[in-house]
């Protein structure tokens, strides 16, 4: 299983060869481009977020930066979307007064190449039963549990006690059993996320719909990716283990490793897009910023690099039970809104003695523009995020008698790009208006600064810091923001690796109505990256649905099926009255009667598929949005659940979650409407 061992050490000597003298003022480690991270943050009082101070958290050394097209980075993660880390068949002891001199630079040194090693054994296995069964390894699968084994044997000698380990400056919580957990599911989900991109998802829906061809052109991807992530990494492993490096020129190397990998796909390849999505540049980027996020876990201390993932100085202060105004840098996260000003999204780590690793997410609603006239018309603060305040309603509320995730992390994602968070970094040049659609990106940005935030808190009080095993977030929208949801939920699973993830879209159903200006129509638009329509959207898309009518909610939702339950919690959990008067008007429907039908219709067509759960009154006057309606949230029961109860049993007991459905008396007070077929 030790395949690669020669090869990785000439890359080790080449990393090392570009390595000179101490550059405390590196540039990024890509080659795009070079900027300062700066975070303003705005802290207001518990439990509001109308006053408070500004504060500005600005680092040191230049920040690593992300283009607008490239995708978020990877976390270094627990599990992946399928397969549970084995138990270490060789788990260190702790001891209690080392016998010698700890040798924290052995120790480190170990953590960084063991894992490097684990990445390119692990990607083998992977790609071997994506190839021989058609989707991702088993979780009791043999091949990966020796992988993590060998990677834990190398931890435990070079790091036998914990003294050692905190002496490499790995919190103080760490312990060596802590350390190989940490290294292992981060070669677990980093080498799954780059597989699940690469094969189309742990379902291999990309490999299984292609021919010959197309096969052949999905493992070279995979293995070029695979390549790049092990050679970046050793790279990176290098420029630190040597003391002294020059990090420009490690940023050189790595963009040479990247343009490698691009002409190596590009032999094989005709279109890499049209088989999973993601062009050649963008999936290149992604197994990049992987590389950067694993250098964090393996260092403690990535100086003189200056990443853009993990705990850094230019993440704002976030006080517990606070709202916190994070105002994202363009040049690091590729953020910004429709008016061209920053993206800002609002946190509230949860209060003190509360988990901070249980999440809940909502994304603003605020409709959606598509041509010159509807966009022209929209007020001036749809284009901006900084004046918007966080929703404390509903889910997101702080009263524990109003909802049971009030004492869980909070994070606000404002709307500012009229593109239901798909836009991927296009934009609309209308000769009245100019809209920058930038939603994905805001999104993801938004949720790699939260999970980086969350990292830094974890590696001070648990043993082995950060995993995304860790998280539990309940992830949502309203609106355009429920929309948003079903767009970008399995980013959050599949390279965020926060498995532990329930969707809760409210009022973004995507029906189509079959007719030329529809939900499928204007998903063959926004797909393309051609002004004005276009939203470059595509590349941030799933590997399993990317097709223009894959922005039809009921068409995602049976693309998406495949790959939920992996755990539990893995669901989405559908919200919307019966009666929406606003996603009549948005998905361009006629009038109210077609749409609850194309609404009643799409239920039965996806209600019985894994994963899927509905929770839909039939409140007749016309309600848009109903989970922050705290009278409905609370005091609305269907079928004798209330609806707060109902999300709280996503996490409580997601296996028993049942769909929660009214006939109500739609059809004899709006004439047209038709009965639920399948009740």
């Amino acid at each position: 299983m030790r395949r690669h061992s020669v090869w990785w050490l000439s890359v080790l000597a080449l990393a090392i060869a570009a390595c000179g003298s101490n550059d405390d003022n590196g540039t990024r480690p890509t080659a795009t481009r070079t900027a300062a991270a700066t975070a303003t943050a705005t802290q207001a009082p518990t439990g509001t977020a109308t006053q408070g101070a500004t504060v500005s958290a600005t680092p040191t050394s230049a920040a690593a930066t992300a283009t607008a097209s490239s995708a978020p980075t990877h976390t270094a993660t627990a599990v992946d979307t399928a397969t549970a880390v084995p138990t270490p068949t060789a788990t260190p002891t702790v001891a209690a007064t080392p016998t010698s001199i700890p040798d924290a630079a052995g120790c480190e040194r170990a953590a960084a190449s063991g894992l490097a090693e684990c990445i390119s054994e692990r990607s083998a296995v992977l790609a071997s039963c994506y190839q021989s069964g058609g989707h991702i390894c088993a979780s009791d699968d043999q091949a990966s549990a020796d992988v993590f084994a060998l990677l834990a044997s190398t931890v435990a000698a070079a790091c036998p006690d914990a003294a050692t380990v905190h002496a490499v400056g790995y919190g103080d919580q760490f312990t060596p059993a802590g350390l190989t957990t940490r290294l292992q599911e981060a070669c677990s989900a980093e080498s799954a996320a780059l597989a699940v991109r690469s094969f189309g998802g742990p379902q291999g829906a990309s490999i299984g719909a292609a021919d010959a061809t197309g096969r052949s052109c999905i493992a070279a991807a995979h293995q070029a990716g695979v390549t790049l992530l092990h050679d970046a990494l050793a790279s990176y492993n290098a420029c630190l283990d040597n003391g002294a490096c020059d990090a420009g020129a490690v940023a050189d190397h790595i963009a040479a490793l990247q343009l490698n990998a691009e002409n190596a796909i590009a032999a094989e390849c005709t279109s890499l897009q049209s088989l999973i999505a993601l062009d050649v540049p963008s999936f290149s980027d992604r197994a990049s910023a992987q590389a950067r996020c694993l250098t964090a876990i393996a260092h403690p201390d990535t100086a003189p690099l200056s990443l853009d993932c993990g705990p850094r100085e230019a993440l704002p202060e976030t006080p517990r039970g606070q709202y916190v105004q994070v105002v994202l840098d363009e040049a690091t996260y590729g953020t910004r809104c429709g008016d061209g000003s920053p993206y800002a999204f609002w946190i509230r780590l949860a209060p003190e003695g509360s988990p901070v690793d249980q999440v809940v997410v909502g994304m603003q609603g605020g409709g959606v523009c598509v041509f010159e006239d509807d966009c022209a018309t929209r007020p001036a603060d749809l284009f901006e995020s900084l004046s918007d305040q966080p929703e404390t309603t509903g889910p997101l509320s702080n009263d524990a008698e109003i909802s049971p995730f009030a004492n869980w992390t909070k994070v606000y994602l404002p709307y500012c790009t009229q593109d239901v968070f798909i836009g991927g970094g296009a934009t609309s040049n209308f000769a009245s208006i100019t809209v920058e659609r930038f939603g994905a990106v805001d999104v993801r940005g938004a949720m790699r600064a939260v999970r980086d935030i969350l990292w830094r808190d974890l590696d001070q009080t648990h043993d082995g810091g950060y995993t995304p095993d860790h998280v539990r977030t309940l992830f949502g929208g309203f609106s355009a923001g429920g929309f948003g949801t079903i767009y970008n939920y399995h980013w959050v699973l599949d390279d965020l690796q926060w498995a532990h993830t329930a969707a809760y879209p409210d009022a973004g159903l995507a029906l189509d109505n079959g007719q030329p200006l529809g939900v499928a129509a204007l998903g063959a638009l926004v797909v393309s990256d051609t002004p004005p329509f276009g939203w470059g959207a595509r590349n941030f898309l799933p590997p399993y649905c990317f097709a223009t009518n894959c922005g039809v909610g009921p068409i995602l939702l049976e693309k998406t099926s495949p790959r939920l339950k992996a755990v539990p919690e893995q669901q989405m959990l559908i919200l919307s009255n019966q009666v929406d008067q606003t996603q009549v008007d948005t998905t361009y429907f006629a009038n109210i009667p077609d749409w609850v039908n194309a609404l009643r219709a799409s239920y039965c067509a996806t209600h019985a598929l894994p994963g899927i759960q509905y929770f839909l009154p039939a409140i007749t006057e016309s309600t848009h949005v109903i989970s922050t309606r705290n009278e409905i949230y609370t005091g609305h029961p269907v079928d004798g659940v209330i609806m707060r109860d109902w999300l709280a049993s996503g996490f409580t007991s997601p296996d028993t979650i049942t769909d929660q459905i009214e006939e109500g008396t739609l059809v004899t007070d709006i004439p047209g409407v038709e009965p639920f077929a399948c009740e």
